[in-house]
């Protein structure tokens, strides 16, 4: 494929082209070596790579002119203008100057080699119909399960360049199709592009026959109109056809079929819409590595989890000196049934949204918020992935830093080396990893500390992240502080609390919970009722007979000179 650009700063006009290495190397300019792009190209094929060469040339104002009235002339012609197109292209594709090979892994969805394993026990024929290299295809072939190695399979090629040498590589083929069909071998032929056409227009005859012997057969370098024509071949024999793309090459393909199946995926909608039947494909990529992701669930966040156990909401003082908070627990005010939903549902959202897990509820609440600054900082940027994951990742460990801080109550040595130690074991572990050639992340980690971009992005995604966080707080211990949240206050300004006032303003009738309940009681002694264990506030008051509901915040100096009297007398 190839475009015609113009260079706006010079006014130079050029012709950029990508390929296969049969369509690029052959028409490289005099004098350019291109046996070491070739050795290349097999080198990748042998590991199954799909290639690419890439290669350009300048254009004169002259020759452009007249290539671009032949282009239009094809463009408007209503009698065979994909192949007057096609020629007059290839009056600018030569000469060229090839700049390299690209290589790039097509990984199998999961499931793909069972699947087809399976369906080949059930009957179903294969056949592989694909524009990639030979050795390529042969490749992919085998690890999804569409080819058996030897000894258990035999691959059979059929090849040529002249119709005497296919002929006779088809003979070759067939005689021993016809001799193995019998015999539970999985045989198998390849065939590329230049024999096949000439097989289907000069042995048309013994390649359906051949068509019809094998259960499995891998086409290469084939064109979208040889897809089309095998397709044709195999519902000439009475078989009924499903045809599978997901790319524009494979829509003639896919109409010729019985039945058309696109895939909406990476190579566009152009089959999915010209298919009876489209499909999604389930694929994508992690943006984070595998050790990234492991080493932040396993070490970078379990360790503050681990320590946070030592936190404590109040001094061993406080709770001493009033120890009718403890009903405050007891009452459910911390953790009870709508509370646990409103995390759980809040969590839930998040997570929906973005992807992306996290030990901390709080982590995962602002996961949208690195993941949105991060992209918008290096939007137009010259980055990897390997280094946008890191700056996101450098924003999950800032940000988990800073909010374990805030709901931090008391702090220790062990706290602090477990927050701000983690962030700094967080750089040195990384750089010791980007400092390691194999690794993956070679001096990602020592440029991306260079860059002022990526400090200023990590003071957005804390102060946008913390933003929020830091006003709710403040509202809450302004305008409706619990009563742990009183107590911290007088810790931390040093003053004493008079009263902390009534758990619930309003007390619950105690007759309906005890009601269904018969409980006798000496008449000597009033009638004490305790209600059952419940997450509603009330839970905490006792009635002590008909009198006024016993109230526990306002007899605390009664309670606390109680207890030093026993303590005493013990």
């Amino acid at each position: 494929m190839s475009v015609v650009v113009k260079d706006c700063q010079n006014g130079k006009i050029l012709l950029l082209s990508k390929g296969a290495d049969e369509a690029i190397l052959p028409y490289a300019y005099d004098g350019q070596q291109t046996r070491t792009f070739i050795e290349v190209v097999e080198q990748y094929a042998q590991l199954g790579l799909r290639t690419l060469c890439l290669a350009w040339r300048e254009l004169k104002e002259d020759e452009y002119q007249e290539w671009s009235l032949m282009f239009k002339e094809a463009s408007s012609t209503l009698v065979d203008r994909e192949w007057r197109i096609a020629e007059v292209c290839q009056r600018l594709e030569h000469e060229f100057e090839v700049l390299g090979v690209t290589a790039i892994e097509d990984c199998l969805q999961d499931g793909v080699p069972e699947t087809i394993e399976t369906l080949r026990k059930a009957g179903i024929n294969f056949w592989m119909l694909t524009g990639d290299k030979q050795n390529t295809a042969i490749q992919i072939a085998l690890s999804c399960n569409f080819i058996s190695p030897e000894p258990k399979g035999q691959l059979l090629l059929i090849d040529g360049k002249t119709e005497d040498e296919v002929c006779r590589s088809l003979e070759r083929v067939l005689l021993t199709m016809r001799i193995t069909s019998s015999e539970p071998k999985d045989v198998a032929f390849v065939v590329d592009g230049w024999a096949l056409e000439i097989a289907l227009k000069h042995y048309r005859k013994a390649f359906t026959e051949l068509a019809i012997l094998s259960r499995t057969a891998i086409c290469c370098r084939v064109t979208p109109s040889q897809k089309a024509q095998l397709v044709e071949l195999l519902k000439s024999c009475d078989y009924r056809t499903l045809a599978i793309g997901d790319g524009g090459n494979d829509v003639r393909m896919i109409q010729q079929a019985d039945i058309g199946v696109g895939i909406s995926g990476r190579e566009g909608l152009q089959a999915a819409r010209a298919a009876d039947y489209s499909i999604g494909r389930v694929s994508g990529t992690s943006l984070f590595n595998s050790v990234s992701l492991m080493a932040y669930n396993v070490f970078y966040t379990s360790v503050p989890v681990l320590v946070s156990v030592l936190d404590k909401d109040l001094s061993e003082g406080t709770v001493m000196q009033h120890p009718q908070i403890l009903f405050y627990c007891q009452a459910g005010r911390l953790l009870n049934p709508s509370t646990f939903a409103g995390w759980f549902g809040r969590s839930l959202f998040h997570v929906s949204s973005f992807l992306y897990r996290s030990i901390f509820t709080d982590i995962a609440r602002e996961a949208i918020i690195v993941f949105v600054i991060t992209i918008h900082a290096y939007a137009y940027e010259k980055s990897e992935m390997e280094e946008l994951s890191m700056v996101a990742l450098s924003g999950c460990i800032w940000l988990q830093a800073f909010v374990v801080a805030l709901e931090t109550n008391s702090f220790t040595v062990l706290q602090h080396l477990a927050i701000w130690g983690n962030l700094v074991a967080f750089y040195v572990i990384n750089w010791i990893i980007s400092a390691i050639p194999a690794s993956g992340m070679y001096t990602i980690m020592f440029r991306l500390c260079r860059q002022p971009s990526y400090w200023i992005t990590m003071f957005l995604i804390v102060a946008a992240g913390m933003g929020p966080v830091l006003a709710l707080k403040y509202l809450r211990y302004t305008y409706r502080p619990s009563k742990i949240n009183t107590l911290q206050q007088a810790e931390r300004m040093g003053g004493p609390i008079l009263t902390l006032g009534n758990i619930e303003p309003q007390p619950r009738s105690i007759e309906k919970e005890v009601s269904p309940l018969s409980i006798t009681q000496p008449k000597s002694r009033s009638p004490v009722y305790e209600p059952l264990l419940s997450d509603s506030p009330n839970s905490s008051r006792r009635s002590l007979g008909p009198g006024t509901p016993f109230d526990f915040f306002q007899l605390q100096s009664r309670l606390s000179s109680n207890y030093s009297r026993n303590c005493k007398d013990n």
